[in-house]
Order: structure tokens, then sequence, then C-alpha cells
């Protein structure tokens, strides 16, 4: 989404002219759902996809033919057996896709501003009126963009949105979802989640790469700076070499953080958990055996952590794949956070050391987490 805003403001505001399609609508199962954009330029260099094969086809060539002309077109795909049976889409879902062909300054503002949201990491709800008599909006295609707490901060065409589109618009904090009723698309976007890993090793590496091409905001946390560098973490935001104690208390922590801790020993991760359990990070994982962790709780206890602060920790953490290399580990544990940035914490167990969660299946994990332990080391 991000490359198809910073080529769409970049194209704007040059003067030229942009062609945007995007999925307002999905229904059963489709390879894109609400959201998802693609840009055309005028030479025909596509950014973004709507899922690929005939249907983004044939919505280019009609997008096409909107250059110079003024106002939205609505398309809509059934994806069953006789419509996409060449390029592999049976499964009989329904796309509903608006193709629009903007140009001049209102446009530009309105998607710059969409741009630098989404460069900042904040949250947003864009409104699109897909059925104009149904929201009493002027034309099909006009836009609202909502802030964090559903306070307008652009609209195209300018103005006001009626009042059936702003009743449908929740504060980012409530978790809206997409949506498609009375008339109007709502496309929410929540703010980017920041990741913390306190651990440089191996395992730390791996996660980090993978997160970062998942769209988290990397930190790394290391008292090595052989280890926390750029070379080898070339895509993290920040890196910070330290003692512990001295970095973690220091971090700025928000609901919209995860933090992860792998680092090389069972006394790392005690302090470091020392530091990050109180937090408000929305979620803390800990990898290890469990022998290792009930150790490092029971430390906890005694050090004064509430049980409260234990219990909304993730231990042992990662979807149980069975994994035991590496790759195969770092997979398991962005899969999770995936999974708790795009579901929410109830729809992700924590863990059988606290209050929540249960305990993943049978055989432990024993060998997979200590081995993680000493290649991070």
């Amino acid at each position: 989404m991000r490359d198809v805003l910073s080529h769409l403001a970049d194209l704007l505001d040059s003067g030229r002219e942009a062609l945007l399609c995007q999925v307002v609508e999905t229904k059963g199962s489709t390879p894109q759902k609400a959201g998802a954009l693609m840009l055309v330029d005028p030479g025909g260099c596509q950014v973004g996809t709507l899922g690929g094969g005939c249907v983004e086809n044939e919505v280019k060539q009609k997008a096409v033919r909107r250059l110079g002309q003024a106002g939205a077109e609505r398309h809509t795909f059934v994806l069953d057996h006789d419509y996409a049976w060449a390029d592999g889409l049976i499964c009989g879902g329904k796309m509903v896709i608006l193709a629009e062909a903007f140009r001049g300054p209102e446009a530009a503002s309105y998607f710059r501003a969409y741009r630098d949201r989404i460069d900042a990491g904040l949250g947003l709800v864009e409104a699109v009126a897909v059925d104009p008599e149904r929201c009493g909006a002027d034309a099909i295609g006009a836009r609202w963009l909502f802030g964090d707490e559903a306070d307008l901060v652009a609209s195209l065409p300018g103005g006001a949105p009626p009042e059936a589109v702003r009743s449908l618009v929740e504060p980012i904090d409530r978790r809206p979802r997409l949506a498609s009723r009375g008339g109007v698309a709502t496309l929410p976007v929540l703010p980017r989640i920041a990741l913390v890993i306190v651990g440089a090793g191996h395992v730390g590496q791996a996660v980090a790469r993978l997160a970062i091409e998942a769209d988290f905001d990397v930190t790394v946390v290391d008292d090595r700076a052989q280890y926390a560098n750029p070379d080898r973490f070339p895509g993290a935001k920040r890196i910070v070499v330290g003692p512990i104690e001295e970095v973690l208390p220091a971090l700025p922590i928000t609901p919209h953080t995860f933090a992860l801790v792998v680092t090389r020993g069972h006394g790392h991760d005690q302090e470091a958990l020392y530091h990050l359990a109180p937090t408000p990070a929305s979620y803390v994982g800990l990898i290890g055996s469990r022998r290792k962790i009930r150790l490092i709780f029971e430390g906890l206890r005694g050090l004064g952590v509430a049980e409260g602060h234990l219990a909304r920790v993730t231990a042992p953490i990662g979807v149980p794949i069975g994994s035991q290399t590496v790759p195969e580990i770092a997979v398991s544990v962005v899969a999770q956070l995936i999974a708790r940035r795009n579901l929410g914490p109830e729809a992700v167990p924590t863990n059988d050391f606290g209050r929540a969660g249960g305990r993943p299946p049978e055989p432990e994990p024993e060998l997979e987490t200590e081995s993680a332990e000493a290649l991070g080391s």
C-alpha cells in the first residue's frame, strides 16, 4: 500500500494523471480483500495488485478508458468456474472494484495526507461511497479520510461527510473492521506496530528479517556491537547497543509496541522481561523451553513482578509448526506476531504459565527452543 500511495502522490504532485483501482467489497473467497490497491500510470506501468489473473487485466483495460474522464466506475466480478477457470480463480467469491482517474491539486492533497499517515505509521479509516443514493454522497467514489479518533483528516472532493457516513466510522482503538454497509466501504489501516527485539543473535536476526518484510518497524537491542549493527540488521529502523537494564527503561513503549525476548542467556532474558512485562506493550514474548520459562517466572516473582504482568507474557512463543531450524522458528514467531497484529489478542493464545491461553500440542518444543538459544549466542 505504501508503494502505491507514494507513486500516486508523486504522479499527482507532478501534474500528471493517475488511474487508481481499489477493491471496496468482497464476499466469499477472493485473491485480495477490500482495501487492496492497484495504480496504473498513463504509460501503462502498474504498482500494486488486485490479485492477478483475468480480473486484474480486465480492470486495467477498463480503467485506462477513464483517462481524461471524471468520476469513478464500479466493476463487479464473480469468480466462478465459467469466468476464471483459465487463471485458476474459481474460488466462488465476489469482488467489487472502483476505478477512477485522479488529477489536480485537490486529489494530490488528499492522497498526500493518506500517504503521510501511512509513512508515519498512524492509524486511519478511509470511507468510500460505493452507493451514493444509500449513503447520501454526491457521487460514487467520494472519499473521506479519518484519523485515530474518527476525526476527519481529508476528503475528496472537499467537504464534510454525510451523517450516514460518519456514523459508520469508529476510532482506531476499537479495532474497526473492513466492512461494506449502507452504501459505504470502510477501509481501516491499523497503526504500524513497533517490534522491539531484545537479542541480536541468529534467531533475532532471522525474526527481524521476516518482520521487516511483514511491515513491522523493528528496533534491535543488544549489548554487543559486533552483533547489533546495520550489517546484520540492514532494514532495522533503530539499533540500540548497551546494557539491557539501561536501554530498555529508556525505550518508548506504547500499546502499539510488540516486544520479543530472544537473548543469549537466562539472566539476560530475565532482566529484559523484568523491564518489559509491566509496560503497555500489547505483546511481550519470551523464547525458551518450559523449564527455562518456569525458572524465569519464579525469579521475576521473587523480584516483585506482579502476577498480572506475568500472565500477559506469551511463552513459549510462536505458532506450533514443529520448527527445528532457525528459519523455521522465525516463520513460527513472525506468524504469531502477524496474527496478534491483524486479529487481536483474543484470537491468539498467550501462555500456560499465566492465566490465559493453552498448552501447545505435545511433544513440548524443548529441543527447538533450546537450540534456538544456543544459535543466538
